[in-house]
C-alpha cells in the first residue's frame, strides 16, 4: 500500500524569521504547554485510558439494550446487523468530540454487528445484495449470538451474549439448547474470574473445558481470547480453547500481566467434538493486518483498502461499510490473497448441533479482573432449565468470588449478588452481579 510524505514548503523558513517577538512568545508558551501534556503521570494516562474503554463499553451496553429487545419471532437478522452497527456509530459521534492537537478522536465501530443463529458459531453478518442470507429471519426457540464492539480512540470494548428467542422465567427454554447456554455462561464467569496476575493461559483453557463437560458440551476447537491494546483486537498474548494436537504445541504460552485488558471469548457447542467448518463464500467481515504492507495492483484493492482504513482503521469492518459494495468485494480479493486483510469466517457446527457464546472485555489489576464491559443482560438461570448443573467443588467454589464492575472513573467497584431468589437455582444466575 502507498504511502505520502508531505514536503515542507519553501516559504516556511522566511515566514518564521520574520515573525514579531509576540508570536516567537507565543509559540514558546504552546511548546511548554505541549510538553507539560506529555508530561502526563502514567497513572493520569492510565485512567484515561480506562475512561475510554468505560466510554466505550456504554455505547456498547445500550446497544445491547436495543438489539435484546429487537431479537423477536420474525425479526430480519440484517437489518438488526444494520441497525446495532447504526446505533454504535450515532452514540460514539455524541462523545469525545473535543480536538486533540487540531484532530477529532477517532471512534465508532470496533467489531461489527454479527447475529449467528444456532448452530452458526460466529461472524454472520449478512449483505442485502445477498438475497438468501438477507431474508433470514429469527425464530421462536433459536440461540441467538449477539456480538459487536465499538471503540473511542482505539480502546474497544467487545461483548457477545447468548440468548434463546421467547425464553422466560414461566416458560423456560429446556433440553440441549438450555444446557448449551448454561454450560456457555458458566464458562465465560469462571474465565474471567481467573483472569488475575501472573495466571496462566492454559489455565483458562483447561476450565473452560471443564465446566462445558458439567453439561455434556464442549468447547468450540481452536477459539481464541486475544488480548486489548490501543487500535488492536488481536494482541499478541492469546487464550485458546480446545486447541487441537497441533495447535498444543505451537500455541505460545503466556501469563497475564497487571493492566491488561482482554476479550475473554468463550463458546461452546453442544455436539460432543466441538469442531466447526467455515463458509468462505458469505463472508462479510474483513480486519486490516497491523504491520503488513503490499503494493496492490488493481485500483478497486487500493481504493477499497484506503476507505476501509479511513473508516475503521485496524479494527475488523463489514463490507456493507463501504461506499461501493461490489468493487470493494473485487478489492478485497487481492487484499486476502496477499495478506494484507484478514477474513472472519463465517463458521458452523454440526447441524443439529447448538452454540452459545459469552465475551466480556476484562482488566487484570493486582485486586483481581474487573469487567469493562457490562454483565449479560438477557441471561438469568430461571429462563432456562435442565437437569444438570455445577457440580466441580473447586469451580463452584471460585464461581462465588464477586466480580468488580468499572465505575466512571474506570477503577473498579464491587458489585452486591442479588440474594433474592426467583426460582430454584436463581443463586447460580446472579453470581455475575446484574444478570437479569
Amino acid at each position: 500500500m502507498a504511502t505520502t510524505t508531505e514536503k515542507p514548503k519553501a516559504s516556511d523558513a522566511t515566514t518564521k524569521t520574520t515573525k514579531p517577538d509576540v508570536e516567537e512568545d507565543d509559540e514558546e508558551i504552546i511548546i511548554l504547554k505541549k510538553a507539560k501534556k506529555e508530561e502526563r503521570s502514567p497513572e493520569e494516562l492510565h485512567k484515561e485510558m480506562l475512561q475510554k474503554y468505560k466510554a466505550a463499553s456504554d455505547v456498547v451496553h445500550k446497544t445491547f439494550e436495543t438489539l435484546v429487545k429487537a431479537c423477536v419471532d420474525g425479526a430480519s437478522i440484517m437489518k438488526l446487523c444494520v441497525e446495532g452497527d447504526e446505533q454504535i456509530t450515532q452514540l460514539t459521534s455524541a462523545t469525545y468530540n473535543q480536538k486533540v492537537d487540531g484532530n477529532l478522536i477517532p471512534k465508532g465501530v470496533a467489531f461489527p454487528t454479527c447475529i449467528s443463529v444456532n448452530n452458526v458459531v460466529s461472524h454472520f453478518s449478512p449483505l442485502e445484495s445477498d438475497t438468501v442470507s438477507a431474508a433470514q429471519t429469527l425464530a421462536t426457540g433459536d440461540v441467538v449470538k449477539i456480538q459487536l464492539g465499538a471503540h473511542i480512540d482505539g480502546f474497544a470494548a467487545l461483548q457477545t451474549e447468548t440468548m434463546i428467542i421467547g425464553a422466560t422465567a414461566t416458560e423456560p427454554a429446556t433440553g440441549r439448547k438450555a444446557d448449551v447456554v448454561k454450560a456457555a455462561w458458566h464458562a465465560a464467569q469462571i474465565a474471567i474470574r481467573q483472569m488475575t496476575v501472573d495466571e496462566k493461559n492454559s489455565t483458562i483453557t483447561e476450565s473452560v473445558t471443564k465446566v462445558a463437560g458439567q453439561w455434556d458440551c464442549k468447547p468450540v476447537e481452536g477459539m481464541l481470547s486475544c488480548q486489548f491494546e490501543k487500535n488492536a483486537v488481536d494482541g499478541k498474548k492469546r487464550i485458546i480453547q480446545a486447541p487441537t494436537q497441533e495447535q498444543k504445541s505451537s500455541h505460545e504460552k503466556c501469563t497475564f500481566a497487571e493492566n491488561e485488558v482482554y476479550g475473554v471469548d468463550v463458546l461452546i457447542s453442544s455436539h460432543t467434538d466441538g469442531k466447526s467448518k467455515t463458509d468462505e463464500a458469505r463472508t462479510t467481515v474483513f480486519q486490516r493486518i497491523s504491520g503488513v504492507t503490499y503494493q496492490l495492483k488493481l485500483k478497486t484493492s487500493r481504493a477499497a483498502m484506503s476507505e476501509a482504513g479511513k473508516k475503521a482503521g485496524h479494527f475488523p469492518f463489514n463490507v456493507r461499510s463501504l461506499e461501493d459494495e461490489k468493487r470493494a468485494r473485487m478489492g478485497l480479493l487481492e487484499a486476502e490473497k496477499h495478506g494484507v486483510v484478514r477474513p472472519y469466517e463465517i463458521t458452523y457446527t454440526h447441524k443439529d448441533a447448538f452454540v452459545a457464546a459469552f465475551m466480556y472485555t476484562v482488566l487484570v489489576t493486582a485486586d483481581g479482573p474487573v469487567l469493562l464491559t457490562q454483565p449479560s443482560i438477557w441471561y438469568s438461570d430461571d429462563k432456562l432449565k435442565t437437569e444438570k448443573s455445577l457440580e466441580d467443588a473447586d469451580m463452584k467454589k471460585l464461581l462465588e468470588k464477586t466480580i468488580s464492575v468499572s465505575d466512571v472513573t474506570g477503577t473498579g467497584a464491587k458489585r452486591k449478588r442479588n440474594t433474592k431468589k426467583k426460582s430454584t437455582g436463581a443463586k447460580e444466575g446472579a453470581v455475575e452481579g446484574e444478570a437479569k
